[in-house]
């Protein structure tokens, strides 16, 4: 399976948008300092969220994004098509005819594999994501641990996980 950084900054993007959208639309540099995500990055794939009406924009001052649909209906897979990431997991991207005007021997197993990743990421929901990613706070609080609770990241980079109203918790 080809997903490539593109795909999975867009989903991760998305679930932080979702944990606070509650409070208003959520700033693209306030997603970009919480999860390490290049601005100029998060411009480009907001621009394509948006053409594909799964988020909606604000101008002005206290302006940002917010969804355009229920986190309910908005699927994994539709965050990932609407940034063209293309779920394929075949060497041939697709054709039929992919060795020498044949079909190689394991091309219907990667195109079963294409099938299964498109109705299991179907299935997944920003809401199931979101609903995750609260319930792990949950139990982190219930633990006795205080404060927020951070992002993996590579050693070096900037921990901005500024928002102590609803942290953004990654596996």
């Amino acid at each position: 399976m080809r997903l490539t950084t593109k795909g999975r900054f867009a989903v991760t993007a998305m679930i932080d948008l979702a944990l606070r959208e509650h409070a208003g639309p959520v700033t693209l540099a306030g997603i970009s300092g919480r999860q390490s995500i290049s601005l100029s990055y998060l411009e480009q794939l907001f621009g394509k969220l948006r053409r594909h009406a799964l988020v909606d924009s604000v101008r002005g001052p206290g302006g940002g994004y917010s969804l355009a649909r229920r986190m309910a209906d908005i699927s994994v897979a539709d965050i990932i098509y609407a940034v063209d990431e293309p779920i394929d997991a075949t060497q041939c991207k697709g054709k039929e005819n992919c060795l020498d005007d044949h079909r190689c021997l394991t091309h219907d197993l990667w195109a079963n594999l294409n099938h299964h990743m498109v109705e299991y990421l179907d299935s997944v929901t920003l809401q199931d994501l979101v609903t995750q990613q609260r319930e792990r706070l949950r139990r982190h609080q219930e633990q006795g641990h205080v404060g927020v609770i951070r992002d993996h990241r590579p050693a070096g980079a900037k921990d901005a996980a500024s928002d102590p109203v609803t942290p953004v918790v990654h596996s």
